[in-house]
């Protein structure tokens, strides 16, 4: 199962951030990681939630302006220059990293790091191959 990221676009203003939280605790929706970023005027909200279909459809009927967008989930092991490690095996096929966020979960000994990528499908099975554990869906929305 493909790791799907919630993306939000919200007017920045006091109770913005809350009104969206709110909405998705009353829906019993989970939040597992999120990422906030901002302009003056508006931000976007990016949410690894327990379940995205619920999570669309609440945020839809509350008026915001809801995207889905495919992510990489990795472990990357904890230490001085595992970042470095993943990153120098994305420079060397030509991968570009649109953005990224830590998990705030570990597993076992590596932190885990979602990528969004312009080719997920293609970065996801590179990193495979050269021995990195992707996470499927299921895995970090359970975490």
């Amino acid at each position: 199962m493909k790791l799907e990221q919630i993306s939000v676009f919200l007017e920045n203003r006091p109770g913005g951030l809350a009104e969206i939280t709110g909405a998705l605790s009353q829906a019993g929706v989970n939040i597992r990681a999120l990422s906030l970023a901002d302009t003056a005027d508006f931000g976007i909200l990016r949410l690894i939630v327990d379940r995205n279909e619920i999570a669309i459809r609440v945020l839809k009927e509350s008026g915001f302006t809801v995207g889905l967008t495919e992510m990489v989930a990795l472990e990357i092991p904890d230490r001085i220059g595992g970042l470095w490690g993943i990153l120098t095996l994305l420079e060397a096929a030509g991968m570009n990293v649109e953005y990224m966020y830590a998990f705030v979960q570990k597993a076992g000994e590596n932190a885990v790091i979602l990528f969004r990528f312009d080719e997920p499908a293609r970065a996801a099975q590179m990193l495979r191959e050269a021995g990195v554990r992707v996470l499927e869906g299921e895995d970090v929305y359970a975490m």
